[in-house]
């Protein structure tokens, strides 16, 4: 079946369907992984975004169980070269075209993703409508264009879980955690609750919503700040609650956990043009000098020259010199723009998982 993929800038894409059929807007992304396209599917922070895989072949070692990073995928549309029909892994369960299928998500190849990326990269990233149901292509344009886009939207409402809940890890019963950590859910990737599971910790996931004083009356150890989707400036309840817990627990952000944090210390974030979005960014690490191949998935970010004195810059982006994370010099808080969990992507940044225990073993002394 033929699926149109048109740009609010009047571009046009044609090719062909796999997934479900229909209508979707979004804004248009791309990721540089050459593989975990189905982490990258799963990532609630990928939620209001039709997102373009920049390798060239995606769907040949199928789709599984494990591999998620939420209830199901988060992205609005896919957008891939070629997809590949034939797939072939001993964990296999389905093909990603019947994954997509069964969770109603558009999916179009068959068109030039170097000439989107390329276009995405010149011009920003920018509103688009993906689909198999009306082929006029002006149609299509005037939607792309009619869509609010993600400024001033707060998608976190979205993804977040409607009530608390405990996190069991597949392979520990958190019966040796020897920390009681609170998880604000923007977005949560699974594998963050993993990793600190493993990192002996007992994770409560609570709501976008929770507030301080709740949160403070479980008397936890440290809290963290979760990834999420979109604009952090509407989030202004997260904002309000990170403030009300900065000089009173060990707190750990990423991602949009990060921005919100951010945001709470008094800082300001902006759009970047076409994000930063891949297992494969080069962050330097300004304490030790060393250079991290870090997994991102983000389109907006914390401006360096609006944090106040308070704040050490700890991590910078090569590619660009943006932000990519910060320490408090008084309290135990830091938070991170990447993803060190990975889920897709290198393990290079997984002691800062290690670093918030170490936070909650001082503090409780």
């Amino acid at each position: 079946m033929k699926a149109i993929l048109a740009l609010a800038d009047g571009t046009v894409f044609e090719g062909e369907q796999f997934g479900a059929t229909g209508e979707t807007v979004g804004e248009v992304v791309f990721n540089t992984s050459m593989t975990g396209y189905q982490e990258v599917l799963t990532d609630p922070s990928y939620k209001g975004q039709i997102v373009t895989m920049t390798y060239p072949l995606i769907g040949n070692y199928g789709c599984n169980e494990a591999d998620v990073e939420s209830i199901g995928p988060q992205v609005e549309g896919f957008v891939v070269r070629e997809y590949s029909a034939y797939h072939s892994n001993w964990r296999s369960k389905w093909s990603l075209d019947t994954y997509l299928s069964e969770h109603d998500i558009i999916g179009i190849q068959g068109i030039d993703t170097r000439a989107l990326t390329r276009r995405l990269r010149v011009h920003g990233v920018m509103n688009g409508c993906l689909s198999t149901e009306d082929m006029d292509p002006e149609s299509l344009i005037a939607k792309a264009k009619a869509w609010h886009g993600l400024v001033g939207w707060d998608l976190v409402q979205r993804v977040t879980c409607p009530n608390p809940y405990a996190w069991q890890h597949q392979n520990n019963n958190n019966s040796d955690a020897k920390y009681r950590v609170i998880a604000l859910d923007f977005g949560i990737k699974y594998n963050i609750l993993r990793q600190l599971t493993e990192h002996g910790c007992e994770v409560q996931v609570v709501p976008a919503n929770t507030t301080a004083e709740e949160i403070l009356a479980a008397e936890p150890d440290g809290v963290f700040l979760s990834n999420g989707p979109g604009d952090p400036m509407p989030v202004g309840y997260a904002i309000e609650t990170i403030q009300g817990l900065i000089d009173k627990k060990p707190l750990f952000g990423i991602c949009l956990g990060h921005q919100l944090l951010g945001l709470a210390l008094g800082g300001k974030t902006f759009k970047l043009k076409f994000g930063h979005r891949g297992a494969n960014q080069p962050v330097k690490h300004l304490e030790t000098d060393k250079v991290e191949i870090t997994s991102q998935n983000h389109g907006f970010c914390v401006d360096i020259d609006s944090l106040p004195n308070c704040i050490d810059i700890t991590h910078i982006n090569l590619n660009d010199d943006t932000l990519e994370g910060i320490q408090h010099r008084e309290y135990p808080i830091f938070s991170v723009q990447y993803h060190p969990e990975a889920s897709p992507g290198p393990h290079d940044a997984s002691y800062l998982f290690s670093r918030f225990t170490e936070m909650m073993d001082t503090e409780s002394r």
